[in-house]
């Protein structure tokens, strides 16, 4: 069994895991680096790690599971949030939402999800009619705007309303995909 801590953002839950004893840091890379007097601690994906701290604002509770991800795909990147800015869109107009940062590990979740076979799923994601929607703040600009990106350059009519619902119909790209709209 393992740890996880589990932590609230905007756009989804997230994970660390979670360790509190020395036995489970045994066959880690943080064996020979973690000192007893430094537990509890959570560890990224990346290999850093930290001190956990159950009243961080953002934690919300521990789990134990043997699965590698403590989080369904809808937990990490909220479904059809009334509050989406950035993410994903499918063909049948369904929201994912995702951080600045985290188009690629949610494209992950979603092709493993939809397309278990994907050898590349922000590609595979495109391919099959998915719209990104990014960040598209160039550091000089007063506000941060989104930018909608179709990587076959087509929309389906559920995109369409969502995108309307969403306030971007009239972003110069979705124009565009408009035009060539059938």
């Amino acid at each position: 069994m393992r740890k996880f801590a589990i932590y609230k953002s905007e756009t989804g839950y997230y994970y660390y895991e979670y360790f509190d004893s020395i036995e489970q840091l045994h066959g880690t890379h943080l064996e020979n680096i973690v000192t007893a007097d430094k537990l509890p601690i959570v560890a990224d994906e990346k290999g850093g790690y930290y001190c956990f701290k159950e009243n961080d604002y953002k934690f919300v509770e521990l789990i134990e599971t043997d699965k590698d991800c403590p989080l369904t795909l809808e937990k990490m990147f909220f479904k059809n949030d009334e509050h989406f800015k950035l993410g994903w869109i499918s063909p049948d107009g369904d929201t994912y939402s995702c951080d600045y940062t985290g188009h690629s590990k949610s494209a992950r979740m979603i092709a493993q999800k939809f397309f278990p076979d994907a050898k590349f799923p922000e590609r595979t994601l495109g391919k099959h009619g998915w719209l990104k929607v990014i960040d598209s703040w160039d550091g000089t600009e007063r506000e941060h705007g989104q930018f909608v990106y179709s990587l076959n350059g087509r929309l389906t009519n559920r995109q369409i309303n969502k995108l309307f619902d969403l306030g971007l119909y009239d972003n110069p790209e979705v124009k565009e995909l408009l035009d060539n709209y059938d």
